[in-house]
């Protein structure tokens, strides 16, 4: 019987998003190419660019979410500002990152995960903090009013929850089995308009 290391999933998201990276960017290049050359930027044209920046802006988003990570592998502030201004085009939501030093990759992951799972609870928009204390994540959303997922909520303290997750809410099943591999819990405070999480 083969042996399926438990890597498999990260390798699988990384697999999809570096084979449509080049796709996505092939058509984006192909847009630049007609501007150009004097070609009239149609509402068509800006429709397909605008859809182009925000499908390239999510899968590096993914990458670094679900994607395979290393401990030794840095990300520095540039980059992710980078990723999170981007996904924030095409979003409701707003994000700010605190830290100005590099990060390693598994820990911009956690954050990330955590940054989609407040996500959710914001479907009319909303703002995102992502900071440091310490060696900890200090995770915070704030919206004029937040979607109730008691459920997901508590699904996040306990890794390997039997809970039942849509595609849409993989984040909450992901996140607390990361933290158990690295040790540590999260802290939930809620109100009606703001969360955080501290892990």
């Amino acid at each position: 019987m083969r042996h399926i290391t438990n890597n498999l999933p990260a390798l699988i998201g990384s697999r999809i998003c570096h084979d449509l990276i080049s796709p996505i960017g092939a058509i984006a290049n192909g847009l630049e190419l007609m501007q150009m050359s004097g070609a009239t930027l149609t509402p068509e044209a800006a429709l397909i660019s605008e859809s182009v920046e925000n499908a390239n802006a999510r899968i590096r988003f993914f990458r670094v979410a679900y994607g395979m990570a290393s401990a030794q592998q840095p990300m520095g502030r540039v980059e992710v500002v980078s990723i999170l201004k981007a996904v924030a085009q095409g979003s409701r939501v707003s994000y700010h990152w605190g830290p100005l030093e590099d990060i390693r990759r598994t820990e911009v992951r956690l954050a990330f995960l955590a940054a989609q799972c407040l996500e959710s609870a914001m479907p009319y928009g909303g703002r995102i903090t992502l900071a440091r204390d310490g060696d900890s994540w200090v995770i915070s959303g704030d919206a004029d009013k937040l979607r109730a997922l008691p459920a997901l909520w508590s699904s996040l303290a306990t890794a390997g929850s039997a809970l039942e997750v849509s595609a849409s809410e993989v984040q909450f099943a992901l996140l607390p089995v990361l933290l158990e591999e690295a040790g540590r819990t999260i802290r939930l405070q809620m109100t009606d308009q703001s969360i955080m999480m501290q892990f």
